[in-house]
């Protein structure tokens, strides 16, 4: 009697993995990574900036790595676009260095 029989030959991983580690890999495996993070970095976009600025901004949107924020507020805004650099800096510490490239304020 053989005992091939009852082997798993499946390519599935037996141990158990995080839920957070299997939602990661299946965004990765549908090539859904990329715009997941963009969702969740609008999403944040309040909590990054703050009351005060999220209270003026109209829109925010990703496209080709760049990040338009459309604020209301003709002071914010110059504030925001001569601290452009920290914007980044800020977006890449949370989000990772490949998600956008540049921040836009319109």
């Amino acid at each position: 009697m053989s005992t091939d029989k009852y082997r798993d030959f499946s390519a599935r991983k037996k141990e158990a993995t995080p839920m957070s580690d299997a939602f990661e890999d299946l965004l990765r495996v549908y090539k859904l990574k990329d715009r997941y993070d963009e969702k969740a970095l609008i999403q944040a976009w309040p909590e990054i900036m703050g009351k005060t600025v999220a209270s003026r901004t109209t829109s925010v949107f990703i496209k080709e790595k760049k990040l338009f924020a459309s604020i209301s507020s003709g002071p914010v805004k110059q504030e925001l676009r001569m601290n452009q650099s920290k914007l980044v800096q800020l977006i890449h510490e949370r989000f990772g260095k490949e998600l956008i490239d540049e921040v836009v304020i319109l």
